[in-house]
């Protein structure tokens, strides 16, 4: 998609040529076999059916369809911009200010970030069709606008910067815990997203949340072989074997929190990675600096409020008072933003289990399963029900 983006300038072409390459890779390969560079193969494909495509309307009636041709003759290095990443290229692209920044994130999570419709719903929290409604919406308005692939300016990059940020993370907290099927994680998407954020620090070092943005997916991201145990099953933070956590990781993301402290500019990122932080310094979870953490969620809430942020905080308030008052702050949420979210039920459900009332921690751990689509937690879920 990137790629394609990029040769014909328009993102509504590259969409069709590459679902036209894929189709047509379906029916080769599975005679011939795979080629040697599959993407390659894709990309060379896509790009010879789309300019064939825009000949034939070119030839009718097709301004749109020779201005993507002069594109398509272009050589891929005479573009110059501040991006040279292709995908990074392409996800500034799509954050365009004439959407709203929902609408941006989404879009280009579709287009980009390799979720699907409904991973992108799960990640905010609406039910399918409505999100397919919203992406629809979205390339609507971006064709009815006449709004063109175009690289932003080097000037332009930090007003698209916080829904190009919004789109790694969401790429990278899919990865982390999948929405749906049998793995708990999706290294993929972890690792894809952790390359775009190093690209992202490289090309805005100067911007603080791009830092913390890193720290934060480093060091979440050096606790995942812990998670899950040799059978997969699902490992609680407090039980994780911290020997297995990934030191190198842990020390980069310590460093790139030290230098946000520096800076002196908190954003939500930075403020997250800091918690990560905390959690990483514990050499056993006895260890861990809840009240620091707590601090931490206060002022992340001060700069970023949100119904997750409050949930989160929550989880820290029943290790410092205990669990009576976090379900106190639990029950009080706004429980028709966070009904969907299947941690709102289990985090309730695993205080209401600490508190000695078992039936109504049945009946919510009963409400997280119906809401969890991956097979390590509704596992884990099921023997805590």
């Amino acid at each position: 998609m990137a790629v394609l983006a990029r040769v014909f300038g328009d993102i509504d072409i590259a969409e069709d040529a590459v679902q036209d390459a894929f189709a047509e890779a379906a029916r080769r390969w599975p005679r011939s076999g795979q080629p040697p560079s599959p993407a390659g193969w894709i990309i060379t494909t896509a790009r010879n059916r789309a300019i064939d495509r825009l000949r034939r309307e070119a030839a009718r009636t097709g301004k749109h369809a020779q201005a993507a041709l002069l594109h398509a003759d272009e050589q891929p290095g005479e573009e110059a911009g501040p991006v040279d990443d292709d995908r990074l290229r392409l996800m500034f692209t799509c954050c365009h200010p004439a959407l709203g920044r929902a609408a941006q994130v989404a879009l280009t999570l579709r287009l980009l970030g390799g979720l699907t419709t409904a991973e992108i719903a799960h990640a905010f929290l609406v039910p399918e069709p409505t999100m397919a409604q919203r992406l629809v919406r979205a390339k609507a308005k971006i064709r009815d606008a006449g709004i063109p692939y175009r690289v932003p300016a080097e000037a332009d990059l930090p007003g698209r910067l916080t829904g190009v940020l919004a789109v790694v993370y969401l790429i990278f907290n899919e990865g982390y815990t999948a929405s749906s099927g049998d793995q708990l994680a999706r290294a993929d998407l972890c690792t894809e997203a952790i390359r775009l954020g190093r690209l992202l620090a490289r090309l805005m070092p100067d911007e603080p949340e791009v830092t913390g943005l890193l720290a934060l997916m480093l060091l979440t991201e050096s606790r995942r072989t812990a998670r899950t145990g040799p059978d997969g099953a699902l490992v609680l933070l407090a039980g994780q074997d911290r020997t297995r956590w990934d030191r190198s990781l842990i020390a980069e993301g310590q460093s790139l929190v030290r230098q946000c402290l520096r800076r002196g500019r908190p954003g939500p990122y930075q403020i997250q990675a800091a918690i990560s932080a905390v959690h990483s310094d514990a050499p056993v979870a006895a260890a861990t600096g809840w009240d620091q953490i707590l601090t931490l969620y206060d002022q992340l809430l001060a700069v970023a409020p949100s119904p997750v942020a409050a949930l989160n905080r929550a989880v820290a308030v029943a290790e410092v008072d205990g669990p009576a008052a976090a379900l106190a702050l639990v029950d009080g949420l706004p429980a028709a933003s966070l009904d969907r979210y299947y941690l709102f039920h289990a985090i309730r459900a695993d205080l209401l289990r600490r508190l000695g009332r078992r039936a109504e921690a049945d009946a919510a751990y009963r409400a997280a399963l119906a809401r969890s689509g991956n097979a390590a937690e509704r596992a884990h879920l099921a023997l805590a029900k």
